[in-house]
């Protein structure tokens, strides 16, 4: 297992002491508006759980060296929070970056060692509502891992597909792959991994989900600045987006690792979020409207916007919440 100092084991228990604050004051938050038929979902992103195969040392600069070690108390705590709201939280989504990188490119040495893949598992398996996970580009190896491979290992050890859709009383929660087009096959002339594209298949996929005309949300791991925006002549994400922007009500990316509000930029609303590798308070908590089609960000205004960070989730800090229309 991986260790961890006594400085960070402080911080830790302290994150844990805040969130015993938390389960009361959250029912009195969702209280304060009371409609039927509302539902509350929760968002993390960016993960990036390891294993006793990680090199330590691997990663760019002190903060991204010290930050991954923790990766599994600090999911771990967002998921104890998580599951200790009341009203209860009723479905999770991971946005990507799983895991944390391959360290193996043989399919077999997955299944003959316990790995990072099977850590993450271990630690969601503990959420109390269903978990719908997301790749990331973490989640693959473009260089050294045919993108094959990872899909088998997602659909064998987690069941996940590389993108679907959830019907949901009432709405649609759809993950969407942004590794799946030209700039990340690395056989490719547009080869550029740093560039998100979903490739044709996908995009259709997608125009027939919104062409319901269900409420949708929308996840990807790459912010909307980073994917293509057309990617056959005139027909990409964003066209798409702006098309159904009266259908899609929220777009939630991760990668960034900060929070950022995109605003209307892309035509329905897009935050990127930041990730619970630097911080386990990185979890964006919604509670969704069906019948209004609309969703609130409950803890929108802790978010310290353009860093790593949000304040514990904590009701008497509280202004009024954000209303996505």
């Amino acid at each position: 297992m991986t260790e961890i100092n006594r400085r960070q084991f402080g911080s830790l228990a302290a994150v844990t002491a805040a969130a015993t604050l938390t389960r009361s004051l959250w029912a009195r938050e969702v209280a304060a508006q009371p409609a039927p038929g509302r539902f509350y979902i929760a968002l993390v992103a960016d993960t990036h759980i390891i294993d006793d195969f990680y090199v330590k040392g691997s990663e760019n600069g002190v903060e991204d060296n010290t930050s991954i070690l923790v990766t599994t108390p600090r999911l771990t705590a967002a998921r104890d929070l998580i599951n200790s709201l009341s009203p209860a939280i009723e479905q999770v989504f991971v946005l990507g970056d799983y895991f944390h990188n391959y360290p193996s490119a043989d399919y077999d040495f997955y299944f003959k060692n316990t790995t990072r893949l099977d850590n993450a598992k271990a630690i969601t398996d503990g959420f109390r509502m269903p978990v719908h996970i997301g790749f990331g580009n973490h989640d693959y190896d473009v260089h050294r891992v045919p993108r094959e491979m990872s899909h088998r290992l997602f659909k064998a050890k987690f069941n996940a597909n590389p993108y679907g859709s959830l019907d949901y009383k009432g709405c649609r929660f759809v993950h969407l792959n942004n590794l799946l087009g030209s700039t990340q096959d690395n056989k490719a002339l547009e080869f550029n991994p740093s560039v998100g594209s979903l490739g044709e298949a996908q995009l259709h996929w997608f125009e027939a989900q919104l062409a319901e005309r269900k409420p949708t949300f929308v996840f990807v791991h790459y912010p909307l600045m980073a994917i293509r925006d057309t990617e056959f002549s005139d027909y990409g994400l964003h066209p798409l987006l702006r098309k159904y922007q009266d259908t899609i009500r929220l777009v939630v990316t991760g990668h960034v690792h900060k929070w950022i509000d995109f605003a209307h930029t892309y035509g329905p609303q897009h935050y990127i979020m930041a990730s619970t590798r630097y911080d386990p308070n990185a979890y964006m908590l919604l509670e969704i409207d069906p019948a209004r089609g609309s969703s609130r960000f409950i803890n929108a205004d802790l978010v310290e916007w353009s860093t790593h960070y949000s304040k514990p989730y904590r009701a008497e800090e509280r202004s009024a919440p954000q209303l996505n229309h």
